[in-house]
């Protein structure tokens, strides 16, 4: 892993080891509170990712939603979050962070009063698409002003291990609450509750963030920006086509091959004009290709688990959605575990042992999930390898973030924390279609879709999903190069 020339940084694990020689550095009040409001910001989104879930069947029925198209509930959300996150993440380095991080809190809240005050499916859908796109501005702009408000180093090691695990803490309240509003309330105040939380950062932040941008405003790259958005636009629909009707449908290979030919496009357009969205050179550095390669399989295999897992618990043990989403707190437990662990193994030991630690851990205790039963006291199996897969899984995040964005000037922050957080988004979206393809395979090939079918089938997707992390943990760690001291060159 290496730092560019042009800047005086150090490299991930120099600041790692001065991490170590410096335990006394804290941070200041103000960083405080602008770690207090990011995270804030950051874990609202991340409980928008899975908080209708559990209330599909309710919306659906009260706005009057086919089965058929309940899945565009979350569809619409998942193609505007993962479609523009990239571009959305360049502009805000144009315009400032602050700018489009404030414009993106505020088309949140706007936009969930609308999804709440809804009566047809086509608003609904619309509030969707706006919270997705607020979701896409936002997600990048706040940590990149996260990583600009903290320099490379043990600070803001532990700043990206708190946004990590609040961030996976979020996916698992968000299925909490959801049942929890929907059951006590209405599934409406599953939108509603946004509303207040972004008043209170739009109030807070313009006085407590400070901006940042490049002193020149390059101009923005529009074919690159219209080749990777319509790509990743493509892509994350044939993913999720895939999980509905299957991999050989000619909707499902229409879009996975027009998104393959639109990134292809996309590269080809980044070496050639003179302001790219991306810089070539950017993608071709070890720390951001397997930086984000690793927390691609993070997030694949971790909210697939989740998905299996949910089918395990509710059609085999006969768990309400509910009591599903309570099973899951310990895994949000392991989760915020791991994300404050994360900083402090990061500044010991640098990120690439890191990451294979934690995907060794994840890949050991999703494996010991192969044996679950249909007796409900296989629960407590569940319980532990989920809280100590959720600690793995978060080391990986952790070092995932560090790598993906350090060595880098402050006016490329944005770009690499758009590219991290469009990894995410791609990652959550392509778990769920890959493994659900796989237990359905075993479940057609036994002709068994009842509780032992669906065990079979889940099985055979964890088996997957455990080789899956520990084959990308290892070559990533391997990738990623060795651990350096302080002042050394970077390759």
């Amino acid at each position: 892993m290496s730092a560019p020339r042009t800047i005086p940084s150090p490299t991930v694990e120099a600041g790692a080891i001065a991490a170590s020689a410096q335990p006394g550095i804290r941070m200041t009040g103000r960083q405080k509170l602008v770690l207090t409001l990011l995270l804030g910001a950051q874990f609202m989104i991340a409980v928008d990712f899975s908080i209708l879930n559990v209330a599909l069947p309710v919306v659906g029925r009260g706005l009057g939603f086919s089965l058929a198209d309940l899945q565009w509930i979350a569809t619409a959300f998942a193609l505007a979050a993962a479609g523009f996150t990239l571009l959305f993440g360049r502009v805000a380095d144009i315009v400032g962070r602050k700018r489009m991080f404030l414009g993106g809190m505020a088309v949140l809240g706007a936009s969930s009063l609308l999804g709440g005050l809804a009566t047809s499916p086509e608003v609904l859908l619309c509030a969707r698409v706006l919270q997705g796109l607020a979701t896409a501005a936002v997600t990048p702009a706040g940590l990149a002003l996260l990583t600009t408000a903290f320099k490379e180093g043990p600070l803001r090691e532990r700043a990206l291990g708190l946004n990590g695990a609040l961030m996976s803490a979020g996916f698992t309240a968000g299925a909490v609450l959801g049942g929890l509003l929907t059951d006590l309330l209405s599934w409406r105040w599953a939108f509603f509750i946004n509303a207040p939380v972004a008043l209170l950062v739009l109030v807070l932040a313009p006085s407590v963030i400070t901006d940042s941008r490049p002193d020149e405003r390059p101009r923005l790259d529009i074919p690159g920006a219209v080749t990777v958005t319509g790509g990743l636009l493509a892509l994350v629909h044939g993913l999720t086509q895939a999980g509905e009707t299957g991999w050989t449908t000619p909707t499902t290979l229409a879009s996975l091959l027009a998104g393959v030919a639109l990134l292809v496009a996309f590269w080809f357009v980044e070496k050639r004009v003179a302001t790219p969205l991306v810089p070539v050179r950017i993608l071709r550095r070890r720390s951001v290709i397997w930086g984000n390669a690793t927390g691609l399989i993070a997030f694949v295999t971790e909210t697939s688990l989740v998905f299996l897992l949910t089918l395990y618990l509710q059609e085999v043990l006969g768990y309400s959605p509910l009591a599903t989403g309570f099973a899951f707190g310990v895994l949000g437990l392991g989760t915020v575990i791991g994300g404050t662990l994360g900083g402090r193994a990061v500044g010991r030991c640098g990120t690439r042992t890191t990451i294979v630690v934690g995907g060794i851990v994840q890949a050991a205790a999703t494996l010991t999930l192969v044996a679950l039963g249909t007796s409900g006291a296989w629960i407590w199996l569940l319980l532990a390898a989920t809280f100590i897969g959720g600690i793995g899984n978060m080391l990986m995040i952790v070092g995932f973030m560090v790598t993906a964005t350090s060595g880098l000037p402050d006016n490329e922050q944005g770009l690499a924390t758009g590219l991290a957080t469009m990894t995410q988004q791609v990652g959550i979206t392509m778990g769920i279609p890959v493994m659900s393809a796989v237990a359905a395979a075993r479940m057609t090939s036994l002709g068994d879709t009842g509780p032992t079918g669906v065990l079979s089938g889940v099985t055979v997707a964890i088996l997957v999903n455990s080789a899956l992390v520990l084959m990308g943990s290892l070559l990533a760690g391997a990738l990623l190069g060795t651990r350096r001291r302080a002042g050394a060159p970077g390759r």
